[in-house]
This record gives structure tokens, C-alpha cells and sequence, in this order.
């Protein structure tokens, strides 16, 4: 706070708070019939982009924030206050911004005043303009674009949200502040990074000089409700029979390959299929940012880790992969396989660990097999091709792909 700024406190007005989020998850549900009796895609509508007019800032009022800011940030000790409980917090900074304003001489009517307290609140407690999006149940992913361009999904439709950052770099520390939560970094030498947010959401940031236009934040959203196969019936994307076979090949033990495209449903599924697994069993599952919803008591969940500054301390997949072969799991779930950890996955089906489940990126099952073939050959694993694939055959029990219709379903 400047030092002349005088010693009263006004009284503060009680805190804004985030808009309330939705009652509960409302999942999207396709109007076509089941995936097996679709006969083809070619007449879906493509996914539509509804555009959204971004509030109009005044520059009195652009000019009044980020005098607000700066104080902020050069007289209140930030640290002391996250340490606070969330409500205490709020009155606090509230209080510190009207003291701002009153000592600046700030002319802002009193909904600016209650916006400017609101934005500061969420600078500091949370992620900043993303914290209304991250309230809501009914968004499944967050995209930003640059620090003026964000778009979300809803119910399979793609909209451009009604926020903005102030700059460039008050969306690289929003990114920053997202990564170092879970021992990550992002700067200018490692300008891509994989994380996730404390409700389990997936996270992922590339920020300049990579990203041409600004920093990118892609956030896949957690729903707080775990889907199940009957939840999936409900909504037409697995056919009775079809979730039959996959309660009892999840069940008996069957070692079952998860494929399809980006935002097919590949967790969703996966996580559906885990609620089937016997309460007694050891499972460990290895993610690159742990996401799986497991309810099971006997669970050890592994997470890889990027290097240090130094570039060292790297974890990969493929080393979790490996651990958990010393690890006495009777089940090693792998969240993506996109790499020579294949190999080590398949070597585990085939050596005891019946009913272990992976996902991978393809577009269909026959090359979802190829690309399991294609990974352990990138990882000069020198197998011959014919034996590869009698691994791949003997391994894996059931493939089940998962496909996202061009309207969003």
C-alpha cells in the first residue's frame, strides 16, 4: 500500500462470490441411436461455433484496475493471504481495494467497484477469469486462445466466453500459477507442460515463443459425477448388449485396449470400466496427470514427472510402467499409451497381470493394433515385427473404440 495512504479502514462490503455452479453434471445426450446401430456419419452437423459479444470496458475503468493491481501488488502480502480462510481472504482484499480506491481518488460507480473487487479476489485466491468457467458443471473444456479469445463446450456445442485477460502476461502467470500447484514449471525454456488443477481436471499450457499469438491453455474439465455404463445406455452411446460385454470382459479379467480420437471418451470409458473391478485387487495406474476416478480401497496412483532445470529427474512413462512390475498389482491400468511403454504393458498382460486396460489415440481398432506395433518399434526395442504382433495377440482380450460425431455427440 503507498505509504501516505491513511491508517481508517472503510468498512468493507460484504464479498462477491462466484457465480453458484449448476445443480449437478448434465452430460451430453446424443439424439441418434446407440454407436453399434449407427449405419453412417456423413449427415451429422459439424460441431457449431456460437460467437459471444466480450464486455465493454471503459478506459477509465481499464486505467482504475490496473492502478488497483499494481498497489495491490506492491503493498499487500499475497502470501499471508492465501494462508487465510477463502471468506476472511475476501473481506481482506475487498477492504484493501476500497482503500485503494478512496485514497486514488478512483471515479468508479459502485458495480465497477464490485467488479474490480471481484477480479482481484479471483487474481489472488484462484485463476483468475477462469475461476466463473471453473464454477460451472456444465462446461467440458476450457480453450484459450491468447489472452482475448476463449472459447468453452457445452453440450457438445463450441462458444466464445465472455471473459478476457488483462495481457499477454497476465495469462502466462495464470498459466505459471497453474503448473507450480503440482511441482511443475513453465518459462521460455520449457514452454509446454501437462498438469492438472486440484478437482482432478487435465490441464495443458504452451506459451510463446511456441505459441505465435500468446499463451494457449487448453483445460479439460472433471466432472465431479463418475459416469457409468448404465448412465451411458441412458444416453444412447452403448447398446445394452454392447455394455454386457463390456461389464463382463472388465469382470473376468479380459485385458481390454481403449481406442479413439481426441475427446472421444477414452477416460470416460475407461473409468466406467474400472467400477467393475473387484474391491480385493491391487490396482496401479501410471497418467501423465492423474485424472482416473478409481473408488476401489487397494489403489496406487503414479504420475510422471518433466525434468528440472537442470534437465534432470525426468520420469517417464515408460519407467512407472516398469516399476509397477515390482510392485505386486494384481491389475496396471496405463491412462495413454503413446509410446515404448507398450511394450512394457504388453510383457505385463502377458505375464500374470490378467485384466490390466490401457487407452490409446486411433481411429479405428484395427489401427489402434498398429499403432500399439508402431510404438515399440520408435522405441528401438529390437523385436522382430512377426513377434510384436503375436505379443500384441496373446495381450490384448478386447478392443472397444470410442468415436466422436461431428456434432459434438
Amino acid at each position: 500500500m503507498p505509504g501516505d495512504a491513511p491508517q481508517a479502514k472503510p468498512q468493507a462490503k460484504p464479498p462477491t462470490t462466484a457465480p453458484k455452479p449448476a445443480a449437478g453434471i448434465k452430460p451430453v445426450a446424443s439424439s441418434t441411436p446407440a454407436a453399434n446401430d449407427r449405419k453412417s456419419h456423413g449427415s451429422q452437423k459439424p460441431i457449431d461455433i456460437k460467437p459471444s459479444k466480450l464486455p465493454e470496458l471503459s478506459e477509465r475503468y481499464m486505467a482504475a484496475r490496473n492502478i488497483v493491481f499494481e498497489d495491490i501488488k506492491q503493498g499487500v502480502d499475497v502470501t499471508s493471504l492465501v494462508r487465510l480462510d477463502r471468506q476472511q481472504a475476501r473481506q481482506d482484499i475487498q477492504t484493501a481495494v476500497e482503500t485503494i480506491i478512496n485514497f486514488r481518488r478512483l471515479d468508479l460507480t459502485s458495480a465497477e467497484q464490485a467488479t474490480l473487487s471481484r477480479e482481484v479476489c479471483d487474481d489472488i485466491l484462484g485463476y483468475g477469469p477462469l475461476e466463473p468457467l471453473l464454477a460451472r458443471d456444465d462446461i467440458a473444456d476450457i480453450m484459450v486462445n491468447g489472452p482475448n479469445t476463449v472459447y468453452i463446450e457445452t453440450k457438445g456445442r463450441i462458444e466464445q466466453a465472455p471473459i478476457r485477460f488483462r495481457d499477454n502476461q497476465h495469462l502466462i502467470n495464470i498459466c505459471q500459477k497453474i503448473v507450480s500447484a503440482v511441482g511443475r514449471r513453465i518459462d521460455e525454456s520449457s514452454p509446454i507442460c501437462d498438469a492438472r488443477l486440484a478437482d482432478g481436471s487435465r490441464v495443458n499450457a504452451i506459451i510463446p515463443p511456441l505459441a505465435v499469438d500468446g499463451a494457449t491453455l487448453t483445460i479439460r474439465k472433471f466432472k465431479q459425477d463418475k459416469l457409468t455404463l448404465e448412465t451411458l445406455m441412458e444416453y444412447g452411446s452403448v447398446s445394452p448388449a454392447a455394455a454386457t460385454v463390456l461389464r463382463v470382459a472388465a469382470a473376468c479379467r479380459c485385458n481390454i485396449l481403449i481406442s479413439g480420437g481426441t475427446g472421444s471418451g477414452k477416460t470416460t470409458m475407461l473409468n466406467c470400466l474400472t467400477g467393475y473391478i473387484s474391491p480385493g485387487e491391487r490396482v496401479i495406474t501410471c497418467e501423465d496427470a492423474c485424472e482416473l476416478q478409481l473408488q476401489q480401497p487397494h489403489v496406487v496412483r503414479l504420475e510422471t514427472r518433466p525434468p528440472n532445470l537442470e534437465g534432470q529427474g525426468e520420469v517417464l512413462m515408460r519407467d512407472l510402467v516398469r516399476n509397477c512390475l515390482r510392485m505386486r498389482p494384481d491389475r496396471i491400468i496405463v491412462g495413454e499409451v503413446r509410446g515404448p511403454e507398450a511394450f512394457d504393458l504388453l510383457q505385463a498382460m502377458n505375464t500374470g497381470h490378467d485384466g490390466s486396460m490401457g487407452t490409446v489415440h486411433a481411429n479405428n481398432p484395427r489401427e489402434g493394433l498398429s499403432r500399439l506395433e508402431n510404438m515399440i518399434a520408435m522405441g528401438n526395442i529390437s523385436i522382430p515385427p512377426a513377434a510384436v504382433r503375436e505379443q500384441i495377440s496373446s495381450a490384448i482380450n478386447v478392443v472397444v473404440q470410442c468415436q466422436r460425431l461431428r456434432d459434438g455427440s
